[in-house]
């Protein structure tokens, strides 16, 4: 491997102090205007670069955050992603983004990695199995501040950035109720997920508040794929008393529901109505466009770097009581509508 050229290197070249050569590349004012342009067209010249990791280890600081995410592949996590870019860029710092692939041994290789790579804080949404904390104590012991976002771990010493799962799953499935659904399934994932755990309790607060059966049979628990969504509808299609609606927490798996149960014969929103969650751009595109729930990806990334970055600079503290709840949004379309309605409408 080609050696790495450095300001003693220049400084050989130009026959002065390593010093001068240091001072010009981070144009220190002692420095005058025509020493520093010789010197940096030499270092350009000679192809060297900065070591912004070593020097940021002298400050004890990265300027880098790391990011850990189920997948990259999902709009609502590009969102994210997008929104923490957006942020951590306009005040000075860099992400240090890996993906679990929904493993909980690939999460904690990539917690590990992370914090070998000294990043200043960590922003993490966990995996579908990881069931402890354990992977993540090794940055609570050196003080290095996390935050949990949409998937999150409850830790007294990390602070999270959500939306409210049960509310949003309360109004899914009183908006099918109130299209005059009797019998309503769930399609969730992992209920060791707070997202899917919060929307399950909240369908069946709906159920129970409308004086209808919250039966453990109508609960499907699946990983939430298009796949999950063809075997719901193979389940639905195998049942003596079917449902007349559907609350899906996932809007591929809903679209792929939607899809398979109109190959099956099935009318959607006339035999059976639907709604989904995320707002993803699938949404749209499926027929009829899927009823669903904003979830505000952008705003989320954008709130999570914003806390930690303020939380580094001490403005903020970072603990459990500092969680931040934010709003979503029942969007209303072709899928959940049995009942004729002079246009839509979002509460």
């Amino acid at each position: 491997m080609e050696k790495e050229v450095t300001i003693y290197d220049i400084a050989k070249i130009l026959d002065i102090s390593p010093a001068t050569v240091s001072r010009a590349l981070n144009d220190h004012p002692a420095i005058n205007s025509k020493t520093k342009i010789s010197i940096r067209a030499k270092a350009n010249e000679m192809g060297y670069r900065s070591n912004t990791f070593a020097s940021n280890l002298r400050r004890r600081s990265t300027n880098t955050l790391g990011v850990i995410v189920p997948r990259l592949n999902s709009h609502f996590m590009s969102a994210v992603l997008a929104g923490m870019e957006e942020e951590a860029n306009a005040s000075g710092y860099n992400l240090l983004i890996s993906q679990s692939l929904e493993s909980a041994k690939k999460e904690i290789a990539n917690a590990r990695t992370m914090f070998n790579s000294r990043v200043d804080g960590l922003l993490a949404s966990v995996a579908y199995d990881t069931e402890t904390f354990d992977h993540f104590d090794i940055f609570i012991k050196k003080n290095v501040p996390i935050l949990f976002f949409d998937r999150i771990i409850d830790h007294p010493k990390c602070s999270g950035v959500v939306i409210d799962n049960m509310l949003a799953g309360f109004k899914a499935t009183s908006h099918l109720i109130e299209q005059g659904c009797k019998r309503i399934m769930h399609v969730t994932g992992n209920l060791k997920r707070n997202v899917y755990s919060g929307r399950l309790q909240g369908y069946r607060e709906a159920l129970v508040s409308n004086g209808l059966n919250a039966s453990d049979e109508l609960v499907l628990i699946t990983d939430l794929s298009q796949d999950a969504g063809k075997f719901a509808a193979q389940r639905i299609d195998e049942m003596d008393d079917r449902p007349d609606g559907i609350f899906i927490s996932n809007d591929i798996c809903a679209a792929s529901c939607i899809k398979s149960l109109k190959e099956k014969g099935y009318y959607v929103p006339k035999d059976i109505a639907i709604v989904g969650f995320n707002n993803d751009p699938v949404s749209q595109v499926i027929e009829p466009n899927l009823t669903t729930v904003y979830y505000p990806g952008q705003q989320m990334g954008e709130v999570a770097v914003r806390s930690m970055i303020d939380h580094l600079k001490g403005k903020q503290l970072i603990d459990v009581s500092n969680t931040i709840i934010l709003e979503s949004e029942l969007i209303i379309r072709g899928s959940s509508l049995k009942k004729q309605r002079s246009h839509l409408e979002a509460y």
